[in-house]
C-alpha cells in the first residue's frame, strides 16, 4: 500500500506540473500576441499551421482529475496528506468549474471575432481582462500543485487516522 500511495502522488505530481508548465507557456508565448491583436490574430488559430492544443487539454484533464482522486482515496488514512490533496483536488475541480463556464467559452468567442464584427479596441480590453483572470487562475492553480509537494513531504508510515 505504501508504494501504491507513494507513487499515485509522483503521477499526480507530474501531470500537475504538465498541466502548470504549459499555463505557464500559454500565457507567456500565445496569449499575449493573440488576445492583444484580435481579430486579425485569430490567424495563429486557424489554418493549417494555427495551434490547436484543445485536444490537449481534453486528454490531460480528465487524467489529472482522476489520478487526483486515486492518490486521494490511497492516502486517505494519512490525515497530514489528505488534507493537502483535497484542497489540490478542490482548486482543481474549481478552476475546471471557472474554465468551463467563463474561460473556454470566451476563448470561443474571441475565435469567432473577424475584421468588422466587433471594434479592435472592445476586443483587446475583453482579451486583456481574460488574460488577468486566466492568470489569477493558474496562480491558483500553482497553489494546487505546492499543496500535493506538501503532501509529499508528509511522512506516510507513521501517521494514520
Amino acid at each position: 500500500m505504501q508504494n501504491a500511495r507513494q507513487i499515485s502522488l509522483f503521477i499526480a505530481i507530474t501531470l500537475w506540473a504538465i498541466i502548470t508548465g504549459a499555463v505557464l507557456y500559454t500565457h507567456i508565448a500565445f496569449f499575449p500576441p493573440y488576445l492583444s491583436h484580435l481579430p486579425e490574430s485569430n490567424s495563429l488559430i486557424t489554418g493549417d499551421y494555427g495551434i490547436k492544443d484543445g485536444s490537449f487539454w481534453m486528454l490531460i484533464h480528465p487524467i489529472t482529475l482522476l489520478a487526483t482522486i486515486i492518490t486521494l482515496v490511497l492516502n486517505w488514512k494519512l490525515k497530514s496528506r489528505r488534507k493537502s490533496i483535497l484542497i489540490a483536488l478542490g482548486i482543481y475541480v474549481l478552476a475546471l468549474i471557472v474554465t468551463a463556464i467563463y474561460f473556454v467559452p470566451a476563448l470561443m468567442e474571441f475565435a469567432k471575432a473577424t475584421p468588422g464584427s466587433d471594434s479592435a479596441d472592445q476586443l483587446y480590453q475583453q482579451g486583456q481582462t481574460w488574460q488577468h483572470l486566466s492568470w489569477i487562475r493558474g496562480g491558483i492553480m500553482y497553489i494546487g500543485f505546492l499543496m500535493l509537494l506538501v503532501a509529499l513531504t508528509r511522512n506516510s508510515n507513521k501517521e494514520k487516522v
